[in-house]
């Protein structure tokens, strides 16, 4: 026993170490790439080194003997660097880049418990170059070290107190805080001294405080408060139905004042949770400095690439599956749309190319732009492709407009690069972008200006555990719609509905949008007369009359229906039902095998104790698309 616990014991720390390696060497790509621009910021080249000792002594405790041998030859390369024995450049950065890809290939076998030689004799042979001077381009004199300058003369160049002052202050100084000197003397204030105390580097900040959390266990949390929202759910609906019956009761009000912090409680405990599980993107940001340079230098470009909102939180859910569809919109930006320098020159443009990956918040959605000022998308070369690729005949083509004509580069197969190279021209790429985003109920929007640029839109729900949802009504069952995918809502007649190829359509403003009914999707019979009310949810919005409207003409749901604009990637649908009703926040819950039908994606309790069925829209976009195949078979 005793030999097993020790053995957990090392495999914990073994794991610590892997993890703490993971974050120091996430940020390191990024910041190599920043010294490249900024050489002589002594900041950085400290905290590029403290990473790397870092890494050095962990190793070396472990006994990971390879890895202890190549950090130790690039700790001695940067300490140079951060004295001034050696100078930054391109060369010297490429090698710390090669030594910290080295490191991660070493950590990951570690990782798969499948640790083996790996040959490094070329870069520790480069290393040691690099340290003899060799491979200096214009060797720097040595720089002195800087001292920290004094409390007295920052107070002097701030021109809080004069040199007359400072010096009484100093004849008068018999401790050797001569901050209390200049408080007492009344030459400055205690809060001024403190503000040349913390420049001077002299108040250290707190370490943070952080503990690492197994995910299962934040899971099974989740799914503990998602059991409470539900509860507390029809607790409130309970309530109002005791209130109804005993207006004047006491014990009534006592109780709706304790639901009632209940309800604050559970709101309150629901956000902190799913804060718990959140990330930054700089998670998934951080490895494209790297990238971007790595790349613009293999094609001969000149790129510059400016991250925005790196601070913006997200689920870790999505935070994982959001990393392949921007690698492979980032790589896209650079390779087809950034032109060459020359080109760019031609086009009276920057030679330097600009690329922009901001994040930031709309709503309960994240949102990530991938901007670049590059030459942007040639329409008519995509519609060619299109056709050539059969799948569209010219006519359709020449009646589609820009946009739609844009999102056939999210076809499988589709490619418009005139070669096949490393980066692209093979036909895959933004099927997989179009697949992840599907996959996390997102949006996608691309709005393109030949020879000026493109500028691409993801918008994601924060989380996909407990989401907002739409109640809509159809046959004589109630859906659940996730909101994050809900454009608009509309209301039509009959007279607007019209018919192309054998579809349904309506015109949208200037666009004309596909309709499809969700009774039919699901095979489900009109709705019989008295629709079933949600006793927890509001009247169904848009009703024109009540129950007036629901006799006219003797349809069902009167003379008007109700269209939900769903959007999923890049595709938009309407979905027509015959009642809205209002928005909902609903907890997830698998149905496991109960219900294997396509287009379900798991069911929600509502306030009543009724279950209701949550639609998977990236599976209903399936089956419309396949029931349309077989119209046109």
């Amino acid at each position: 026993m005793p030999a097993e616990s020790q053995l957990d014991e090392m495999r914990e720390i073994v794991n610590d170490f892997i993890l703490e390696t993971e974050e120091l060497l996430s940020g390191l790509d990024q910041d190599l790439v920043v010294l490249e621009k900024t050489p002589d910021d002594p900041d950085l080249l400290n905290k590029i080194f403290r990473s790397v000792h870092t890494i050095k002594g962990a190793a070396g405790f472990l006994g990971f003997n390879q890895m202890v041998e190549l950090v130790h030859h690039t700790e001695d390369v940067l300490n140079k660097l951060r004295h001034g024995e050696l100078k930054v450049h391109s060369k010297i950065n490429d090698a710390i880049l090669k030594s910290v890809d080295l490191i991660k290939l070493l950590l990951n076998d570690i990782k798969n418990n499948d640790i083996k030689n790996i040959d490094l004799t070329g870069i520790l042979s480069e290393l040691t170059e690099i340290l003899s001077g060799k491979t200096v381009e214009a060797p720097a004199k040595p720089k002195e070290e800087v001292a920290p300058k004094k409390l007295g003369e920052i107070l002097v160049e701030e021109q809080v107190v004069t040199e007359e002052q400072l010096e009484e202050a100093l004849e008068s100084q018999v401790s050797p805080k001569l901050g209390e000197v200049l408080v007492e003397k009344k030459f400055a204030t205690e809060e001024q001294v403190q503000k040349a105390l913390s420049k001077q580097g002299a108040a250290a900040q707190p370490p943070e405080q952080t503990i690492r959390v197994d995910i299962n266990r934040l899971d099974n949390v989740m799914n503990l408060v998602g059991e409470m929202v539900l509860g507390r759910n029809r607790l409130i609906q309970l309530l109002s139905k005791l209130e109804s019956q005993y207006e004047d009761n006491e014990t009534v009000g006592i109780l709706n004042e304790t639901a009632s912090h209940i309800n604050l409680v559970t709101t309150d405990l629901q956000l902190a949770v799913m804060k718990t599980r959140m990330q930054p993107i700089k998670k998934v940001f951080s490895k494209f400095p790297r990238m971007v340079r790595d790349m613009a230098r293999d094609l001969g470009k000149e790129i510059n690439l400016e991250l925005i909102g790196e601070e913006t939180e997200l689920d870790k859910s999505v935070i994982e599956e959001i990393g392949d569809p921007l690698v492979h919109l980032v790589r896209n930006s650079i390779d087809h749309g950034i032109e060459m320098p020359d080109e760019r020159v031609a086009a009276k443009k920057d030679k330097v190319g600009q690329v922009k990956l901001s994040a930031y918040y709309e709503g309960n959605n994240i949102v990530i732009e991938i901007k670049d000022d590059g030459k942007g998308m040639d329409v008519d070369r995509i519609k060619e492709k299109a056709v050539e690729k059969g799948m569209i005949t010219s006519d359709e083509a020449s009646r589609m407009s820009k946009k739609d004509i844009i999102n056939f580069i999210f076809a499988p197969g589709l490619s418009t690069a005139q070669k096949v190279s490393d980066v692209s021209g093979r036909g895959v790429g933004m099927d997989v972008v179009k697949t992840n985003i599907t996959k996390l109920n997102g949006l996608i929007d691309i709005d393109s200006d030949y020879g000026k640029g493109s500028v691409i839109s993801i918008k994601l729900p924060l989380t996909i555990a407990i989401m907002q949802s739409l109640m809509v009504g159809t046959g004589n069952e109630i859906f659940a719609l996730p909101l994050a995918s809900v454009i608009e809502t509309v209301r039509i007649s009959n007279d607007d509905i019209q018919t192309v190829d054998r579809h349904e359509v309506i015109k949208l403003r200037n666009s004309v949008l596909p309709l499809v009914r969700l009774g039919d999707v699901f095979h489900l019979s009109a709705s019989p007369p008295h629709f079933p009310p949600l006793d927890n949810l509001p009247l169904p919005l848009l009703q024109k009359e009540g129950k007036e409207g629901r006799s006219k003409g003797g349809k069902v749901g009167g003379e008007w229906l109700y269209v939900v604009v769903i959007g999923v990637a890049e595709k938009r649908v309407g979905i027509m039902v015959e009642k809205l009703y209002g928005q909902e926040e609903v907890v997830i819950k698998s149905l496991g095998e109960y219900v294997s039908s396509k287009g379900i994606a798991g069911a929600t309790i509502l306030g009543d104790g009724r279950v209701t069925l949550i639609v998977d829209l990236a599976q209903l976009f399936e089956i419309i698309s396949t029931d349309q195949r077989k119209i046109k078979g």
